[in-house]
């Protein structure tokens, strides 16, 4: 399975820390390492799930980025690169990259997560038949405490804005599998635009599945959440 990872956002609540390094090449560990960084912890793990193929998508100081991961073999992967004009959100980032995607189901994950899931799991079960997305889903965090997605008893999806139910809502992970044809299909993508209007679109179709993971799971989007992932990277380091 084909994989993708967003890499081209601006990291404006990261700033200062993004002004001169975009956000995917902020250190983990020691910077003096190679590879210890956020994008990279995350190419380690698709490659040890079994990917052998990622495309990753650059805007904001994208340069940056190509030099640091070259072609992707210090990972023993193949990178191709998907270059935006200028950050295109996560739906326009998809669209745009749809000419390097296969047409089958593909791994999505946000280069700014730092989790334990095990995306093995997603390789193998990969999408039932009319399932245009499955979605991990993790208990709300403190600075999202809404939620974005309500689970019900079949496993699929509703937003937690509209739903009725008394199922508790979750927050997306940022880790998923995707088929091409959710951009496809999708009859208002256009150049920039969130994942999320695909989304509630394809919860109207009842093609988006979901399940929760409890395991670690950090949101790395603020110097302080940076902090707290550095220090937990060195546990999971150390274990």
């Amino acid at each position: 399975m084909q994989a993708m990872i967003f890499a081209a956002g601006e990291g404006r609540r990261m700033l200062p820390l993004t002004l001169h390094t975009p956000k995917p090449l902020l250190p983990l560990g020691d910077p003096l390492i190679g590879h210890n960084h956020l994008i990279g912890h995350n190419l380690r793990r698709l490659k040890a799930a079994g990917v052998q193929e990622v495309v990753v998508n650059t805007a904001y100081l994208g340069a940056q980025i190509h030099t640091a991961l070259g072609d992707g073999s210090a990972w023993g992967l193949r990178i191709i690169y998907s270059n935006e004009p200028f950050p295109l959100e996560t739906g326009g980032a998809l669209r745009h990259a749809l000419p390097l995607l296969h047409n089958q189901p593909f791994l999505l994950i946000n280069a700014d997560v730092l989790c334990t899931y095990p995306l093995e799991r997603l390789l193998a079960r990969g999408l039932a038949g009319g399932e245009l997305g499955h979605l991990v889903l993790v208990p709300n965090p403190e600075q999202h405490p809404q939620g974005d997605f309500v689970l019900d008893a079949r496993g699929l999806l509703s937003t937690a804005s509209t739903s009725a139910c008394v199922n508790p809502s979750y927050t997306f992970s940022g880790i998923s599998v995707l088929h091409p044809q959710l951009i496809r299909q999708y009859p208002r993508a256009r150049e920039v635009f969130p994942l999320r209007e695909a989304f509630g679109w394809a919860i109207e179709q009842g093609g988006l599945s979901g399940e929760v993971f409890d395991g670690i799971w950090l949101d790395v989007g603020t110097p302080a959440r940076l902090a707290d992932a550095q220090a937990l990277w060195m546990q999971l380091s150390a274990n």
